[in-house]
């Protein structure tokens, strides 16, 4: 009795590997990991809650202010302050969004199915970069109209078609966004989540102050150029030691973008 070949049907096309079909299946895994809720609630939340607990506290405080302390306030700045605990929740994410995969392993599979690689970076960048946006901005409008209605019971708030508020608002989203990118092409040059976390902490929040060891003439003269204090200029509405607010983002997305540059070159030419 001779055996009969049986032909396997043939697969069913799928269709090739476009950027548009990678930037959804990343999406589907940015919202498929915890961690990402979690920080972007506490960067919601956090930018919303600081913000009006400090125009809060100073609305309290301001009756005992001295004249000095009452002429250098701006309504602004304690209404921003949530801005400084929710840098450090999405360059965290940042960072765990791709180095995540490499802990898990995942990585492979997304390589697998992406061979040419760069195409997974790109899509991660689209789709942090955008929801972190599309999440901050509203954050910090709210903030904004918590804050000062706060401050108006002492009739110190401020309008948002005041001169350089809106600006230094919406900026504060711009400059968060960027903060994440940043994390992100961090994460992916290191391919380690505790590396990639010790590294942004470290440029962005340990580096400023250790520039004080220097001479002043030198600390003033590189400090504004420090991601940190580029960024933040644009959240300024005061004059100070700080680039102007659009060289100043500017600036910081070049860091971020270097920083994705990097982890491309070196995507390409490692292995996983």
């Amino acid at each position: 009795m001779s055996a009969v070949a049986v032909t396997p049907p043939p697969l069913a096309t799928k269709g090739r590997v476009t950027q548009a079909r990678v930037i959804v299946s990343e999406w589907t895994k940015l919202w498929s990991v915890r961690s990402t809720r979690w920080s972007l609630f506490v960067a919601f939340t956090f930018s919303i809650g600081i913000g009006a607990l400090a125009c809060f506290f100073v609305a309290r405080h301001w009756p005992h202010m001295d004249p000095r302390e009452r002429a250098r306030f701006h309504p602004l700045e304690p209404n921003l302050a949530g801005v400084q605990l929710a840098q450090l929740a999405l360059g965290v994410l940042g960072v765990l969004i791709i180095t995540a995969e490499y802990s898990t392993g995942m990585i492979r599979a997304s390589f697998t199915a992406v061979p040419k690689r760069l195409p997974v970076l790109w899509a991660k960048a689209v789709v942090f970069g955008g929801v972190t946006l599309a999440l901050m901005v509203p954050a910090v409008l709210l903030a904004f109209v918590a804050g000062q209605s706060i401050l108006s019971g002492r009739h110190i708030q401020v309008a948002f078609s005041a001169p350089h508020i809106a600006r230094a608002v919406i900026g504060a989203a711009l400059y968060l966004t960027v903060v994440g990118l940043f994390g992100l092409g961090l994460g992916a040059i290191v391919r380690n989540t505790a590396g990639g976390i010790a590294l942004f902490a470290g440029i962005m929040f340990v580096i400023p102050p250790l520039m004080n060891v220097l001479p002043t003439s030198w600390n003033d003269a590189a400090s504004p150029y420090l991601p940190l204090a580029a960024g933040e200029a644009i959240m300024s509405t005061t004059a100070g030691n700080h680039l102007s607010p659009w060289v100043g983002l500017g600036l910081l997305c070049g860091y971020a973008a270097a920083a994705l540059a990097i982890a491309a070159v070196l995507l390409v030419r490692r292995d996983t």
